[in-house]
């Protein structure tokens, strides 16, 4: 476990090609596999390859591919914490959906500045997921269990909480939005039908009908039948952060 101290300055660029090779978790990435994920031609890939290596943040190879080093790793846990703090912040602070805060957080988390991480973390009051389910690395290194299991794994009867999405796809977050499926709702699954296995969900007053690749991409906290209302933290396991009474008092507690 590696603390996540300051990386030399990067910029954007290079922060988005580290934190792709981190995302796809391979012992060695191709440089066309590369290439497609941060959507660019593969030469292009190859010279910011070249000059991530020159920094030693990356082992890069010709025709054998890239891997992270250790100071790489940090670097791109580091891009990854800042995302996701922002991703909460959006969505617990400023009210934004889930299916919202990522093309955001794009921007934000490209802010290099150790101290307003550190005050947002404290603000938020250390989140431990991202809206989406996800964790987020801790300013030790360290990373945080999974925010829950996946719908697709209840048995009928259980009721649960759902804390995220493993496919955080716009058609998915939006889909989920429209009907009520968000992150801190509560249900109870009724039953899975055995024609297609479609979940059939109950809240107080309705039924929803989830489709079985829906459930297979659904993060839920499931709860011991008989157990009451679900908590409203849901799957984040950590108290809510402090409701600022109007805007300015919101800046003043991430600039203090």
């Amino acid at each position: 476990m590696t603390a996540l101290v300051p990386a030399p300055v990067l910029t954007s660029a290079e922060e988005n090609y580290l934190k792709a090779v981190f995302a796809l978790a391979q012992p060695r990435i191709g440089t066309n596999a590369l290439a497609d994920r941060v959507q660019t031609k593969a030469s292009s890939a190859t010279d910011m390859l070249q000059r991530l290596a020159e920094k030693g943040l990356v082992d890069y190879e010709r025709y054998k591919g890239v891997a992270l080093t250790d100071a790489g790793r940090v670097a791109a846990a580091a891009v990854v914490r800042r995302h996701r703090l922002w991703e909460v912040f959006l969505a617990e602070t400023l009210g934004f959906g889930w299916n919202e805060v990522h093309d955001l957080a794009e921007e934000l988390e490209h802010v290099q500045s150790p101290e307003l991480i550190r005050r947002l973390d404290r603000f938020l009051g250390t989140p431990t997921h991202d809206p989406h389910g996800d964790p987020i690395p801790q300013a030790d290194g360290s990373w945080p269990a999974a925010a829950g299991i996946l719908l697709d794994q209840l048995p009928p009867g259980t009721p649960f909480t759902v804390v995220g999405a493993a496919d955080r796809t716009d058609e998915l977050l939006n889909y989920l939005t429209q009907v009520g499926a968000v992150p801190q709702s509560s249900w109870t699954l009724v039953e899975v039908l055995p024609f297609d296995g479609t979940r059939v969900l109950q809240d107080d007053d309705r039924r929803l009908h989830l489709s079985a690749l829906a459930a297979k991409n659904i993060w839920v906290q499931a709860h011991p039948q008989g157990s009451g209302a679900p908590s409203s933290n849901g799957g984040t396991k950590r108290p809510s952060p402090p409701k600022p009474t109007n805007r300015k008092t919101e800046i003043l507690c991430l600039t203090r």
